[in-house]
């Protein structure tokens, strides 16, 4: 079984002693840390399935961090963003953060102060990964069922009794009992109420022909 990788936070700066310093900082409480001089170095060894937070500074030479913030959000990088940022940023974290980073810190800033911050960023990182694997293992269940078990799924989300879908799709009650045990089965749940949540979690990451109201 593979086991799931220890967090990394990210730290992206071009000022080598704050680079070295928030390493430091990290080190002192045990968790794992890689520092970056520029955006364009973090870019260069990115791997979407690490998982972690990025400590960005707002602004640097070249590319910026809220035009790195851009390009990650292009490329649906899940990672939490905590801007690092200087008194006269502030408009600009603000707008960072309506773009999706999850918060901002100001220099001068307490060690303690970042330190929340990055424990709160890891565990929504992990609560994100955790529900894109369960996305993934419902989307894979789901094209394990057979046309006909999917009909018959679509009417049992929509609340249909075993005998109103035998009417329905003009199978006997039986026919349709026995799909929706099938259903049941590969989706791994005994629970009505289960299945049709499973279904409602991923039903905006379906195909076309698999929609659901």
């Amino acid at each position: 079984m593979q086991h799931p990788q220890e967090p990394t936070v990210f730290i992206i700066d071009d000022d080598e002693a704050v680079r070295d310093s928030l390493k430091m900082l990290m080190n002192s409480v045990g968790q794992k840390v890689e520092v970056f001089p520029s955006p364009a170095d973090f870019l260069e060894a990115y791997d979407e399935n690490r998982p972690g937070c990025i400590v960005l500074d707002i602004r640097m030479p070249g590319m910026s961090g809220l035009e790195l913030q851009s390009k990650l959000n292009d490329m649906h990088c899940i990672l939490p963003i905590i801007f690092i940022t200087g008194h006269g940023d502030v408009p600009m974290a603000v707008q960072a953060i309506k773009d999706g980073a999850m918060n901002f810190i100001q220099k001068p800033f307490r060690d303690q102060e970042l330190l929340d911050l990055i424990n709160d960023a890891l565990k929504l990182d992990a609560q994100q990964r955790a529900e894109l694997l369960e996305h993934k293992e419902i989307l894979r269940r789901l094209s394990t069922l057979t046309e006909r078990e999917r009909e018959v799924l679509h009417h049992v989300v929509e609340g249909k009794a075993n005998k109103v879908i035998a009417a329905d799709i003009n199978l006997s009650q039986r026919t349709v009992e026995i799909h929706r045990s099938r259903v049941m089965e590969k989706m791994g749940t005994k629970s009505l109420a289960h299945l049709v949540r499973q279904v409602m979690q991923v039903k905006d990451h379906l195909k076309e022909d698999f929609r659901f109201k």
